[in-house]
């Protein structure tokens, strides 16, 4: 299996029901991934990103989208939310710290939307896969929270980050 980064984002405000919850990914050749000793340097493509569909009920409904909203979707997180033309590259720096067999503790900085942040989380190794799942704030970036309709439409100020990738 390829390494994956998938992206969760939820949506919020008076007409949020016509809106979807989110899921996007971005795979293998999008995502780079260096380790040497403790030290771990991770690139990805946001140019890359994919959206995979709606989340209903908390299961994935791919057929939830047209392919026209979902080319919507994805002009909007990379021109609009991510300024990807201005912010070609997501970037994390920092070190790992094994603690047993199967935990990982990572901490150091991502560049996201060109600001770097501090950022910490936990992994695990399942199955010769290394697996996280992490929320970051946006606006710790920089990241203004999307709104349509003159915000009766939004997206939350968080989104879920999940990570699966070759150990």
């Amino acid at each position: 299996m390829a390494n994956q980064v998938r992206v969760f984002t939820f949506a919020e405000g008076l007409l949020s029901r016509i809106a979807h919850d989110l899921r996007l990914h971005i795979e293998a050749e999008g995502v780079q991934i260096q380790r040497s000793g403790a030290e771990v340097s991770a690139e990805l493509e946001p140019d890359r990103f994919i959206v995979d569909g709606a989340i209903n009920n908390g299961q994935l409904d791919r057929d939830a989208l047209s392919p026209r909203d979902r080319n919507k979707i994805v002009g909007t997180v990379r021109g609009e939310i991510l300024k990807t033309s201005q912010h070609p590259m997501i970037r994390f720096k920092g070190t790992v710290r094994e603690q047993g067999e199967h935990v990982l503790e990572l901490a150091g900085e991502l560049e996201l939307a060109g600001l770097r942040r501090p950022l910490a989380f936990v992994a695990t190794r399942e199955d010769g896969r290394i697996k996280a799942r992490l929320t970051l704030r946006p606006t710790t970036w920089g990241i203004r929270p999307y709104k349509a309709l003159a915000g009766a439409i939004r997206l939350q100020d968080r989104v879920v980050i999940e990570l699966d990738l070759d150990d």
